[in-house]
């Protein structure tokens, strides 16, 4: 009689648990350092040959013996009280921080469920922490195993989790939550509804001088999160986070994934309006952090954000010219630390040199409608008075170059003429990043 292609799937399951088993063992066996054997054992042996060398009703005693390990905490976390499930789990950590296969194995076994129901249905801070702990140790290293987490329930039951004022529990959470955000890479869907509300909880409540870490957790998986163009827009629609962004990106040690995240709102129009918003912070913030030379990557970030929000903008651009943009701008292509900053200063001095000539075209120029004739014919009326702007514009610009170059020349200690700035520029160039 042939067998059923179930009872057949369920066989070759079985005899993987052996496999599966004995990895894991080999990894051990790696790991444990010999004691009265060790002048027996050559150093250049692999584990391979110790197993090998192993006698055979040995190695198979020890399978059995780990075999059974496996099954009792499994056993126990599954129908356990809860000093049942404490032990299994603390046993479960233990195996899954040896191995990838283990925690391959482990997950088969259903563990990831148990531990999530675990975490929500306890109300122990030390018994959620612990299978935290242990979820992370299941999370590292397999989409798999991060994408059954999701599937468990985790992130529709964050909200309830979130209540607990543990911060040792906050910390251990956002590291998960971080590991779970990675899924981002691949073409499993996160709903990032609930996870959005608890990182916002914390990124503006958590005092400045207090938690860095977790609030460097948190920005790395908005940050992760705004990759998506889908999660954009509910990004966008919480004033607290962008908000919240817009403060971190002045703190030296948040800046960076600050400035990545806003970087990447910016790129969807609900996004950029949010941000331009905020007017009392936008864009004098970011005009701030164009001076920080030590930070290049920051100043990369900020002048596209800058970019972006200049692009298409006549009201961003003459806020940005009333407050002192374009002396900043001849800073930063002269002396800036990154060559990618540099050439987008450029860029955007073109813009403000004049915008008659500004090309349209993503990324080019102004996209608004110009105030004057860009083909350079005077229209029938009121061509005197867009004559006198151009003039006004040309005045403007030989000024503030004028002030730039006094002011760099001050600030080489009173050195003359233009090879105090190429000698400048020389030196700053050697520092450059490339893109």
């Amino acid at each position: 009689m042939s067998k059923s292609p179930t009872h057949l799937s369920i066989k070759k399951h079985n005899n993987s648990v052996p496999q599966l088993l004995l990895q894991s063992l080999t990894h051990i066996l790696k790991c444990i350092p010999s004691s009265h054997d060790t002048k027996k054992i050559n150093t250049s042996q692999n584990t391979g040959t110790i197993i090998t060398s192993m006698p055979s009703d040995q190695l198979n005693f020890i399978v059995r013996e780990r075999k059974a390990a496996v099954q009792s905490s499994v056993k126990q976390l599954h129908f356990g009280g809860w000093k049942e499930k404490k032990a299994a789990a603390e046993e479960i950590k233990r195996l899954a921080g040896e191995g990838l296969g283990t925690r391959r194995l482990l997950a088969e076994l259903g563990v990831i469920t148990s531990l999530v129901c675990m975490l929500v249905e306890s109300h122990d801070d030390q018994f959620r922490c612990l299978a935290v702990d242990t979820l992370i140790e299941l999370a590292d290293g397999t989409f798999r195993n991060k994408a059954l987490i999701a599937e468990a329930g985790l992130l529709d039951n964050l909200p309830n989790i979130n209540k607990s004022q543990d911060s040792n529990l906050k910390l251990k959470l956002a590291t998960l939550l971080l590991s779970i955000s990675t899924l981002t890479k691949t073409h499993f869907s996160i709903t990032p509804q609930n996870i959005l509300p608890f990182l916002t909880n914390i990124l503006i409540t958590i005092p400045s001088n207090l938690d860095q870490d977790l609030k460097l957790k948190c920005l790395a998986t908005l940050y992760n999160l705004s990759t998506k163009l889908e999660t954009l827009n509910l990004i966008a629609s919480s004033v607290a986070l962008v908000h919240a962004l817009i403060s971190l990106s002045l703190d030296q040690q948040t800046s960076k994934l600050a400035l990545a995240t806003l970087a990447n709102l910016v790129l969807c129009s609900r996004g950029k309006k949010t941000i331009e918003d905020h007017e009392s912070m936008v864009p004098q913030v970011f005009m701030e952090i164009m001076a920080w030379e030590e930070k290049p990557k920051c100043q990369e970030l900020v002048m596209y954000i800058l970019m972006m929000l200049a692009n298409g903008s006549f009201a961003q651009r003459m806020k940005m010219r009333e407050l002192g943009i374009v002396p900043l701008l001849l800073e930063v292509a002269l002396l800036g630390s990154s060559s990618l900053a540099q050439k987008r200063a450029l860029k955007m001095m073109e813009w403000f040199k004049d915008e008659r000539h500004a090309k349209m075209g993503v990324h080019s120029g102004p996209q608004d409608q110009n105030r004057f004739s860009i083909s350079g014919r005077s229209p029938q009326k009121g061509g005197g008075r867009q004559e006198e702007c151009r003039r006004a514009v040309r005045r403007m610009v030989r000024q503030s170059l004028d002030q730039n170059l006094e002011m760099i020349t001050r600030r080489g200690n009173g050195a003359q003429g233009c090879s105090l700035i190429k000698s400048l520029v020389v030196t700053r160039s050697s520092k450059s990043l490339p893109y």
